[in-house]
């Protein structure tokens, strides 16, 4: 299998705007851009909600089916480890291998040994084309790197190999994912972590390094819009000579785990995926459960209802829902409006708030990364809530549509 220069991955908690989705990338392909859709959904979301692995596969599967989608589209495994990854196996064919936890884990003696050794040649000064920094570099600093990445390449191998023995190889998509850490990697450290997938046979198509940065669940990046663009650029240039280097994947890009609406940086990248000719994935979150609730917000009466006792809650229940979230999201308690005042608002209001147009007077990042993680109140309404997404799809669909369409594609991709 192979992923096309251009991917976009869509998260769905509910499995139920699979067709809402798949429109935004019909409506890039009538505009001559064609981006294939890999619809992501994390083990931890399967369980808070209490899903099953083969309700993605069905809800991407259908939605081609009936929009007649002619490209390819993947199901993707998010972040998965040894613990939770053969839950997938049946019904993914993109694998998200998550070594976040394994960095920083030492190696054996023997293995740092041969790791260096075989990246010996790049001693001296060192320099990557398209960067123009070079580097002074000993077999030390080699060593120190397989130090903190070489236990977590190998760890991913193991993750690989097992995916591969049940599957088949050539069967599914890797991809290696090192985003969820505290520290970014530097475009050196990319360079030798390539190196190691090289040297452990893994056939990686993407790969989603940590930028600096804030990468918050569903509101715009916060950091050094230059910093990013220099990193951003060199990566891409650290991947081209990989690729050269150490016989990897052509079709190797960057993945960017953006946690959706990075508007900021969304522009940057694909300048330079212009001006370097190159492809990316980006990842984003279950931004679509928010248009969910706008869009409920909007129908008005029994349906704002339900977004207002879903908020209500929220709000009890704030450090429960966030803890698991803590690294990902910054919220302001201040900045949350109350349960009182939430009741007398009316369905536009409430919308406002929640919908990410910076702009607006009345967009709150609080509120709305706050009912991005509280996704598990609405689980436990039950039919009572799918059943209202089923009721108001006409008004919910349109939602779903525009956020990826105007929101993501127009930033990036330009269409």
């Amino acid at each position: 299998m192979q992923l096309s220069k251009y991917s976009f991955g869509i998260g769905d908690r509910f499995a139920r705007q699979g067709e809402a989705q798949l429109k935004a990338f019909v409506d890039a392909g009538k505009k001559g851009v064609k981006i294939t859709p890999v619809w992501n959904k994390s083990n931890r979301e399967h369980l808070t909600i209490g899903s099953a692995h083969p309700e993605t596969r069905k809800e991407a599967d259908e939605a081609a089916r009936n929009l007649n989608w002619d490209g390819p589209w993947f199901v993707d495994a998010d972040h998965i480890n040894m613990s939770n990854v053969d839950g997938f196996i049946g019904s993914s064919d993109f694998f998200t291998i998550d070594v976040a936890d394994y960095i920083g884990k030492k190696a054996t003696d023997a293995d740092l040994e041969s790791f260096t050794r075989s990246n010996s040649s790049f001693t001296g000064t060192f320099k990557i084309p398209g960067i123009e920094e070079s580097y002074s570099l000993s077999r030390e600093m080699i060593y120190r790197i397989g130090e903190k990445f070489l236990f977590a390449v190998k760890e991913a191998a193991k993750i690989y190999r097992h995916i591969e023995s049940k599957k088949g190889k050539n069967n599914f998509i890797t991809e290696i994912s090192m985003d969820e850490v505290s520290e970014s990697q530097s475009p050196l450290e990319l360079f030798f972590i390539l190196s190691a997938v090289s040297a452990e046979n893994i056939p990686v198509q993407t790969i989603a390094p940590k930028f600096s940065g804030r990468f918050n669940k569903g509101v715009d990046y916060e950091g050094d819009l230059d910093n990013f663009a220099r990193e951003f650029e060199q990566d891409l240039m650290v991947i081209d000579e990989a690729v050269k280097k150490f016989n990897l994947p052509g079709n190797l890009k960057l993945s960017v785990h953006s946690g959706s609406d990075k508007f900021s940086i969304y522009p940057v990248m694909g300048e330079l995926i212009k001006k370097h000719e190159k492809g990316i994935h980006i990842k984003t979150a279950g931004t679509t459960w928010l248009e969910e609730m706008t869009g409920l917000a909007l129908a008005g009466g029994e349906a704002l209802g339900l977004a207002k006792k879903i908020y209500g809650e929220a709000l009890i229940r704030f450090d429960e829902l966030c803890g698991p979230y803590a690294t990902v999201i910054d919220i302001d308690r201040a900045g949350l409006p109350g349960a009182g005042d939430v009741a007398d608002w009316d369905g536009e209001r409430f919308a406002n708030a929640l919908r990410h147009e910076p702009d607006h007077p009345e967009y709150n990042p609080d509120m709305r990364q706050l009912v991005h993680v509280g996704y598990k109140i609405a689980a436990e309404q039950g039919k009572m809530f799918t059943g209202m997404l089923e009721k108001y799809r006409d008004i919910i669909a349109p939602q779903v549509t525009d956020n990826i369409y105007r929101r993501h594609f127009q930033r990036i991709f330009d269409v």
